[in-house]
């Protein structure tokens, strides 16, 4: 708001103590009421436009995601028909019950909030995804009638095939319309922070939260955001047109953890959005699905501690033997075959136990294919007494780039792949690992962690693949390996686990961040 010359108002006479100050704040608030009702004017004009504009976006979005869901529920049925001719009892199936189960399936994801007006994030639509299948299966069982069990194993193999083949076809899905622009609710940003948590946001399009604007001021400072860097103001032509076509278009109204101006979360409260988010900055507590308890005046976040559950360890346990006895099984093979080019490479040792810290920091021995040199610490030793650079970077991240110590060839190709790491199968067999969990660090990668970190860590069994393999990897430094993989220990759910599993498939395939 511009200052006004109180000189000529003409709206109370001069003299008395402070009239001045009287005279200003009365003329400010009156064009600042004016401005408001205008805006308000123009926001409900714009609405009524941007309301069919919002209803457009969700028809595609809403019919792209039918579209990949019902491909990946054929596919998952085209599986399980596979899967039973290869145990010598497929079931004939007329195109009318393919066709039924495929709507029924589209209706239970429905039902379960796959296509709502505002995108969940991955993890929990994975969990929605599974729910949906369970319901489709039970529903199945309550029409179906008494048919063969062998059609009721079918169907159960189709809905449990449903749960990756949706996740993967969902995934192709989103990177499409984020592309067009489309994926994601429209959010204003307001409060201190404003710009960071916009970029952040725009960086993760999967949260389901699109930025469109930033609020720096009430009722005056609405900034159109763009995904690199939010504009500079709004020019004066046009600036309300453009904020009343903000607000109008935006769904969600995101307050940052540093905001502290009441006014302008009132303000903003007043227009319709489907959402107002209050951030609010509680690392310790960072969860996928917040539960809260009442506590009087004061609202309890509740920390989850669903890792440490016996029954969930138990149960964790069980995926660990279901997943790693088929694919020993599996990659046995492959293995071998590694192993002998890895010899053909650099005579010596295919396999080599390395002390790395386990649960309850105990140390265990992780089995490896070697991808190294046999004098592989004193190459490093050497490359980083001789180059400072490679020094930083070593202190930043543990690892490099250009590693002395990597074998050409098959080195670089295993370690890539991470398929260095499948003879740790036996150490998930034998107890000593989970197929999930963080990744169990050697000693001089542990200690470069604050205590209680380290002590948060020791805590859990250490996994094969984790967080951070699937998503920053080698490019995330110490700091981002702290925050994935406290996510993880307080979050911890077997959607979770399957989620990094079903994740971990394409991290391999395209060598995402590896070193």
């Amino acid at each position: 708001m511009p200052d006004v010359d109180v000189a000529n108002t003409g709206i109370l006479p001069a003299g008395g103590p402070g009239w001045q100050e009287r005279v200003k704040g009365r003329v400010q608030e009156s064009l600042q009421g004016s401005l408001q009702e205008r805006l308000q004017e123009r926001v409900g004009a714009a609405r009524s436009g941007s309301e069919a504009t919002a209803w457009a976006r969700r028809r595609i979005v809403t019919g792209a995601l039918v579209r990949g869901d019902a491909a990946a529920v054929l596919a998952a049925c085209a599986g399980s028909l596979l899967v039973m001719a290869a145990a010598g009892a497929l079931p004939g199936l007329a195109p009318a019950t393919l066709a039924g189960w495929c709507a029924l399936q589209i209706a239970a994801l429905a039902l379960c909030g796959l296509y709502g007006p505002i995108e969940a994030e991955p993890i929990e639509r994975l969990r929605r995804r599974g729910l949906a299948a369970a319901l489709t299966f039970g529903a199945a069982v309550l029409v179906g009638g008494s048919p063969s069990p062998w059609l009721w194993t079918a169907a159960g193999i189709a809905a449990l095939l449903s749960i990756p083949f949706g996740h993967y076809a969902e995934g192709f899905v989103r990177a499409r319309l984020v592309r067009r622009g489309v994926w994601g609710a429209a959010t204003i940003v307001y409060g201190e922070g404003a710009a960071e948590l916009a970029r952040s946001l725009a960086a993760r399009p999967e949260l389901g939260l699109r930025p469109v604007g930033i609020v720096r001021e009430p009722v005056s400072g609405l900034e159109p955001f763009r995904a690199a860097a939010p504009s500079g103001p709004a020019e004066e032509e046009g600036g309300a047109e453009r904020m009343a076509e903000l607000l109008a278009t935006a769904e969600v109204a995101l307050c940052t953890p540093g905001e502290r101006e009441p006014g302008r979360f009132a303000w903003l409260t007043r227009h319709p959005f489907r959402q107002v988010i209050v951030a609010h900055q509680a690392p310790e507590v960072e969860t996928v699905r917040l539960q809260t308890r009442c506590l009087g005046p004061i609202v309890g976040l509740v920390v989850r501690r669903a890792i440490f559950l016996p029954h969930n360890l138990r149960l964790k346990r069980a995926v660990d033997l279901a997943v790693t006895l088929p694919a020993l099984i599996l990659f046995g093979p492959l293995i071998g075959v590694l192993a002998l080019a890895v010899k053909l490479a650099d005579p010596g040792p295919a396999f080599y136990v390395q002390p790395r810290v386990g649960r309850d920091g105990r140390t265990i021995r992780v089995y490896k294919l070697r991808s190294m040199f046999r004098d592989a610490e004193a190459r490093l030793a050497g490359h980083l007494a001789a180059d400072e650079a490679a020094r930083r970077e070593w202190d930043r991240f543990c690892k490099l780039r250009d590693d002395p110590r990597v074998l050409p060839g098959i080195g670089g190709f295993i370690r890539r792949t991470s398929l260095d790491e499948l003879p740790q199968l036996l150490n998930v067999l034998r107890g000593d690992m989970s197929v999930v969990g963080p990744r169990p660090f050697p000693a001089y990668h542990t200690e470069r962690f604050g205590p209680a970190f380290q002590a948060l860590r020791a805590s859990v069994p250490p996994g094969l693949t984790g967080l951070w393999q699937i998503s920053a990897r080698s490019d995330g430094d110490l700091a981002v390996q702290e925050q994935q993989d406290s996510f993880y220990i307080r979050n911890w759910s077997i959607w979770i686990d399957l989620y990094i599993l079903l994740e971990t498939v394409p991290a391999v395939l395209t060598a995402k961040g590896a070193r």
